[in-house]
C-alpha cells in the first residue's frame, strides 16, 4: 500500500473526526475506496473504536432509483444507524462519476427530499467525508492517474495547524463585519453577515469543519441582493454545466441563467422554498489546491475563489437558537476571483484579485 494512504487515514482519524477510543464509527465506502477504508480500519483498532463499514455505490443507487416508483418512504434503518453513531466517515471514490446522469432528476430530487432525516441525523454526529483517488476522478479531472494522486495528496497532507492560524484572519473580519460586498465580471452582489459566526474549516471537528481536504472560511449570509456569475465548470446532480449566473432580490434568486446545465440549475432553484435562498458564503484559502478539477471537495476550497451555496445554511454559523435558510438541498457554485475582483467587508477591501490585505503583492 502506498504510504500515502496511511497518511491520509491518519489525517483523517486524528486530525479530522478526533476519533476517541470507544467511539461508534460508522464507514461509509464507495466501491473504489476500498485501500483507504483498510487504512482507516487499521486506525480505528488502534484507536479502539468501533467499527461498522457500510459499502456505498452510484451504480447501486442508480439501480435502485430506475426501479423506483418515486414514491420514497424514509430511510429508516439508515436513520437508526446514524442516531446510534458517534461518528460517520465517508470515502468516496467511485467507478462513474456519472453513474445516475439517466435517473429522471424528478427521482432524484425525491429521494433527497425523503432523506432529509438521515442526512440530519449524519450532521448530528461527529462527521467528515473524503475522497480516494481514483482513475474515475483523475479522468473528470482531465488528469493522468499519478498526476491526479499527487494533486489529492498535495491537498489532504497540509501542515493543518499552520493553515488554521492562516484562515483565522478571515474569520476574524467576517465574525467583526456586517456587509460583504463582491465585485468580479457579471457580479455585484451585497448581503448581510450580521450577528454571524464564521467558521475556519481548517479540516477538522474541532473547528466545525467536516470535509478532508478542506482549507475555507465559511458563513451563513442573508438579505441577499445583486447578481453574481460563476465561472468555474461544476457536476449538479450528474449534469455538467458552465457559467451560471443568479440574480437576487429581496433575499431570493428572482432570475437565472446557464450557458449549459440550465435545467440542471432550475431543478435545484425548485426543490422548496429554501432553495432560491443563499445558505453559504464561502472563501477558498487551501493552495495546496492549484487547478479545478469539477469535484467541489476540492474546487470550492482552492485559493483564489469564493463560493455561494442556494439551499440550507449550517447551524454552526447561526447564533444558538436561530434557525437559518432551511433546504432539502445544499449546492455550492463557484467564481475565481484571480483577476479583476473585489471582496469588502463594511466598505473595505479585504481581498483584491486573490491577493488578501495581509498578504505580500496587495494593492488595496
Amino acid at each position: 500500500m502506498d504510504d500515502r494512504v496511511r497518511q491520509h487515514a491518519e489525517v483523517l482519524v486524528d486530525w479530522s473526526a478526533r476519533v476517541d477510543e470507544g467511539d461508534r464509527v460508522v464507514v461509509d465506502v464507495a466501491e473504489g475506496a476500498h485501500d483507504l477504508a483498510v487504512a482507516v480500519a487499521e486506525k480505528l483498532g488502534e484507536r479502539g473504536a468501533t467499527l461498522l463499514a457500510t459499502y456505498g455505490s452510484d451504480e447501486v443507487t442508480r439501480a435502485f432509483l430506475r426501479g423506483h416508483d418515486g414514491e420514497f418512504a424514509g430511510n429508516d434503518p439508515a436513520l437508526a444507524m446514524l442516531e446510534a453513531a458517534d461518528v460517520h466517515l465517508r470515502l468516496g471514490g467511485g467507478r462513474n462519476t456519472t453513474a445516475t446522469a439517466d435517473v429522471p432528476a424528478e427521482r432524484r430530487r425525491a429521494a433527497k427530499k425523503a432523506d432529509q432525516r438521515v442526512r440530519e441525523a449524519r450532521m448530528d454526529t461527529d462527521w467528515v467525508g473524503t475522497v480516494h483517488p481514483t482513475r474515475s476522478l483523475a479522468q473528470q479531472a482531465g488528469m493522468a492517474y499519478e498526476e491526479y494522486r499527487a494533486f489529492v495528496y498535495d491537498a489532504v497532507l497540509r501542515d493543518w495547524e499552520s493553515l488554521a492560524d492562516e484562515m483565522a484572519n478571515v474569520k476574524d473580519v467576517l465574525d467583526g463585519g456586517s456587509e460583504v460586498r463582491i465585485e468580479a465580471e457579471r457580479t455585484d452582489l451585497t448581503m448581510s453577515i450580521e450577528g454571524r459566526t464564521a467558521v475556519n474549516s481548517a479540516a477538522s471537528v474541532a473547528y466545525d469543519s467536516h470535509n478532508l481536504p478542506s482549507g475555507e472560511v465559511f458563513t451563513a449570509p442573508h438579505a441577499t441582493e445583486g447578481e453574481v456569475f460563476f465561472d468555474v465548470p461544476m457536476t449538479i446532480d450528474a449534469t455538467r454545466v458552465r457559467n451560471v449566473w443568479l440574480e437576487f432580490e429581496g433575499g431570493e434568486v428572482v432570475d437565472f441563467a446557464a450557458e449549459q446545465g440550465e435545467d440542471a440549475v432550475a431543478g435545484v432553484l425548485d426543490t422548496d422554498e429554501g432553495a432560491r435562498r443563499l445558505g453559504e458564503l464561502g472563501v477558498g484559502m487551501n493552495r495546496g489546491i492549484d487547478r479545478f478539477t469539477d469535484s467541489i471537495l476540492f474546487d470550492e476550497k482552492m485559493g483564489d475563489t469564493v463560493h455561494l451555496a442556494v439551499g440550507r445554511a449550517y447551524d454552526s454559523c447561526l447564533p444558538e437558537g436561530e434557525s437559518g435558510n432551511d433546504s432539502a438541498v445544499h449546492v455550492d457554485m463557484i467564481a475565481d476571483v484571480s483577476e479583476d475582483s473585489r471582496l469588502l467587508v463594511d466598505g473595505e477591501v479585504i481581498q483584491r484579485n486573490g491577493t488578501f490585505r495581509w498578504e505580500d503583492g496587495f494593492d488595496g
